[in-house]
């Protein structure tokens, strides 16, 4: 029965991740969008001021929609990242081409690259995941391991919205 409960340990694990990059793929598109509707603000504001003959003062006339726009790029970026850590990936220090987590070396730039330290609760989700447990104690064992799951994805959820 152990064959059959990580295959299906696995499956639900995958699953999960597909559908957490899905949505964020989905709202990467989304901010996108609203990119585009705020350059058409943007447009028609610096348009309407041709037309008068007025000078743009860009801080005056368009800080809000610029305001927006650094959000929207941050939100994008920051779902970026996570669809990368989600495929076990990062970005180089100093290119920010996509790299696997692992490489010491940026295979575009060649620069060197630091290794990332795990969180706590991450350290302890990879040492708990290891460990020789007793039969005995494998249901709490799980239990420990779901709420550690739990609390980094909710972690990640913060970081995100921050």
């Amino acid at each position: 029965m152990g064959f059959f409960s990580d295959i299906g340990k696995k499956t639900s694990e995958t699953t999960s991740k597909i559908a957490r990059e899905t949505k964020l793929k989905m709202k990467i598109n989304e901010n996108k969008g609203k990119i585009t509707d705020i350059y058409e603000v943007i447009g028609k504001k610096v348009y309407e001021k041709h037309i008068r003959e007025e000078s743009i003062r860009i801080e005056e006339d368009l800080n809000e929609e610029c305001s927006k726009l650094d959000e929207l790029s941050k939100e994008i970026e920051d779902a970026r990242i996570e669809i990368l850590k989600l495929n076990q990936k990062k970005l180089c220090n100093s290119c920010s081409a996509e790299i696997e987590n692992n490489a010491q070396f940026c295979s575009k730039c060649g620069q060197k690259q630091e290794p990332e330290q795990p969180t706590v609760k991450e350290a302890a989700l990879e040492k708990l995941e290891n460990a020789e447990i007793s039969p005995d104690k494998k249901e709490e064992a799980e239990a420990v391991k779901e709420d550690l799951k739990e609390e980094i994805e909710a972690s990640a959820g913060q970081e995100e919205s921050n």
